[in-house]
């Protein structure tokens, strides 16, 4: 790694999430630095250093005391795109992962089935919308993360007395979602489909065990305990390691849709989750610009995700040098 005038930069905020990527990068011999948004700064004169860059910040970063990582890389990469650098997962990306409300928008406009929510600031503003409600409901941060903050609420007044008895809940962002509640057969569990540079990866099934933080990475859910990301609250301290799937039979329906999300949200890298409900709905809920790549997942699919990344980093570094070939 040579970070003197690197081609390539990448912005982060968990460096244990970043050792296999940076490993990867190094192997391959690319000229990349790394950029540490939770102890940063940036001056409006500076021309961008590197030919490209990628954004691997999180949402989730307040979770682990990083609360103002997230406004410094979203304001770094929208200088970055003023001055005319090339940013992969960029300011525009970025915020769309900030904002479940956003993404549950974006979905309705592409007539895919999403849950009904609704965005708040002040419980008592809910009223108006009581009745477009069954119980139970899921409460949802706006700006989500390692399942953070979300929990499954039975009535107007426990969302009303969750707020009363701790205001802290509504930090960092002071926005809230009222969620429509899905139930989903726990032994299948959620899908989640990873996509490089408009494709897929591959995909997974996903046993969450009644948890909400689903960070695929073994640092934060290594299968055999708990990991290193602190441990969001309301998530079930009892409950049973999430467990992983490669779901190489994943339907080709489920596929294209997650497609058309990735090509709507612009996502160079990222992860599209949903849920089959009893019913026989496909329902998707998350946007993730920030993908964890999980290796054990990857090698049944019989490739190093890392290297599949390096790959697409080296073809939008040099598009005279192809990236290697892999079967």
């Amino acid at each position: 790694m040579k970070s003197d005038s690197p081609d390539l930069i990448v912005l982060h905020e968990h460096p244990e999430w970043q050792k296999p990527l940076f490993a990867a990068l190094e192997r391959r011999g690319v000229n990349f630095a790394p950029f540490d948004v939770t102890h940063a700064a940036f001056g409006n004169t500076e021309p961008p250093r590197a030919r490209l860059y990628f954004n691997q910040a999180s949402p989730s970063a307040y979770v682990r005391g990083n609360t103002r990582a997230v406004p410094l890389a979203l304001a770094y990469m929208r200088t970055l795109e003023r001055q005319g650098a090339r940013v992969l997962n960029g300011a525009d990306v970025f915020a769309l992962e900030l904002s479940k409300s956003v993404q549950a928008t974006l979905l309705r406009m592409l007539e895919i089935d999403t849950p009904r929510s609704v965005t708040f600031n002040e419980p008592g503003a809910l009223k108006a919308y009581e009745g477009q409600f069954t119980w139970p409901a899921v409460l949802k941060p706006d700006q989500g993360g390692s399942g953070a903050r979300i929990q499954v609420v039975e009535s107007l007044a426990q969302v009303e007395e969750i707020f009363r008895r701790d205001p802290s809940v509504w930090l960092p962002d002071n926005l809230f979602l009222l969620q429509e509640y899905l139930p989903h057969d726990p032994e299948q569990g959620i899908v989640r489909l990873e996509f490089l540079g408009g494709e897929l990866l591959y995909a997974m099934r996903v046993k969450t065990h009644g948890r909400f933080n689903l960070c695929p990475s073994p640092v934060c859910n290594p299968g055999d305990g708990e990991g290193a990301c602190e441990l969001p609250a309301h998530e079930p301290v009892a409950a049973a390691p999430v467990e992983f799937f490669p779901y190489p039979e994943v339907p080709r329906e489920a596929v294209q849709t997650a497609r058309r999300i990735v090509q709507a949200a612009k996502l160079d890298v990222g992860g599209i989750e949903y849920l089959e409900t009893p019913d026989g709905r496909r329902v998707f809920y998350d946007i993730n610009a920030n993908s964890n790549l999980r290796p054990s997942v990857a090698e049944a699919f019989g490739f190093d995700p890392f290297e599949r990344v390096v790959d697409f980093l080296v073809a939008k570094l040099q598009p005279g040098w192809p990236a290697l070939a892999r079967t």
